[in-house]
């Protein structure tokens, strides 16, 4: 099994865009047991990684009780980059 932030970025390398929501739903199986699978520590893993240029906003939604989403991808260079240090 793969470390929770692993598993967070290898996630981004499988789907089109994601938000914080979709990567929980995704990895709660597996995962749902960890002490981190929390949506603030998920939250930066994410945005570490869009930091880290390995991630990019896509785009934003408004949900129920004005809870704003914010979707992301792995862009192709990110991916690679991900896909070249996280093997399967």
């Amino acid at each position: 099994m793969k470390p929770l932030n692993y598993a967070i970025l290898k996630h981004f390398t499988i789907v089109d865009e994601a938000c914080v929501d979709d990567v929980m739903a995704a990895l709660k199986a597996q995962y749902g047991h960890f002490k981190a699978f929390n949506k603030p520590t998920i939250i930066s893993a994410i945005m570490t990684a869009e930091a880290n240029g390995l991630l990019e906003e896509v785009r934003f939604e408004l949900a129920s009780g004005n809870e704003l989403k914010v979707y992301y991808r792995a862009h192709e260079e990110g991916a690679a980059t991900i896909n070249r240090y996280i093997r399967d």
